[in-house]
C-alpha cells in the first residue's frame, strides 16, 4: 500500500473520531509571529517545542535552509501575507546545524536528477537560456551567515515596513538548543 493510501486511512478515523477539535483555532497568530525555517524532518516536532509553541500560535513558512532565494518569490510573498493579512507583527528567521543546504552541489544534484530520468537537454536548455543553475542550486558553508543573508532581504525589502523587527536564530537540531544570531530589536 502507498503512503498516500496509509494517510487517508488514517484521515477517515481521524476526522470521524473528531481528533481535529483539539487543533481548534483562527488563521491569525496568537502569538503575532511568523517564522521562516528549514523543511527538515527532525524540526517538526522539536522546533515548536524549543520554543514553546502551541498549534494556532505563529505562522510557519518552511524553505530548504531557511533561505529567501529570491525577494519576490513565494517564500517572501507568504512572510508578507503573514503580516499584513494575518496580522503577524514580528518576523524570525531559523536556520539550523548540520543542515543539508550547507553541503548542496549544482554538479551533485544535477546528476542525481539526471539519474531520476531527466534530459541533460533539459538542464542544457536552462543554461543556455540564462537559467545559472550553479547559482540558483548553490548551499552555504555556515548557517549563521545564510540567517543573516535571509534577514537582510526580508529587512530591506520594499515592502516591508521599516518597525517589523526580523529577528535570525540558529536552532540544535539535536537538543532544541536556540542561537540569536540576529536581534531584531536592535
Amino acid at each position: 500500500m502507498g503512503i498516500i493510501k496509509e494517510i487517508l486511512i488514517h484521515n477517515e478515523k481521524f476526522v470521524a473520531n473528531e481528533e481535529y477539535k483539539k487543533f481548534e483555532t483562527t488563521k491569525f497568530p496568537e502569538k503575532k509571529l511568523v517564522i521562516l525555517s528549514c523543511m527538515d524532518t527532525r524540526l517538526v516536532e522539536l522546533l515548536p517545542q524549543a520554543m514553546n509553541l502551541k498549534n494556532g500560535d505563529v505562522k510557519i513558512v518552511k524553505s530548504a535552509g531557511a533561505i529567501v532565494s529570491h525577494p519576490f518569490g513565494s517564500i517572501m510573498r507568504s512572510i508578507l501575507v503573514a503580516v499584513y493579512e494575518l496580522n503577524a507583527d514580528e518576523i524570525c528567521v531559523i536556520g539550523h546545524h548540520d543542515c543539508g543546504m550547507s553541503k548542496l552541489q549544482a554538479d551533485s544534484f544535477l546528476t542525481k536528477a539526471v539519474e531520476h530520468g531527466v534530459d541533460q537537454e533539459k538542464i542544457d536548455t536552462l543554461s543556455y537560456s540564462g537559467v545559472d543553475l550553479n547559482e540558483w542550486l548553490k548551499g552555504f558553508d555556515k548557517v549563521e551567515d545564510s540567517v543573516r543573508d535571509s534577514v537582510d532581504k526580508i529587512k530591506n525589502h520594499p515592502l516591508l515596513a521599516k518597525h517589523i523587527p526580523v529577528h535570525g536564530l540558529v536552532i540544535d537540531p539535536a537538543t532544541g538548543k536556540l542561537d540569536v544570531v540576529v536581534d531584531g530589536y536592535e
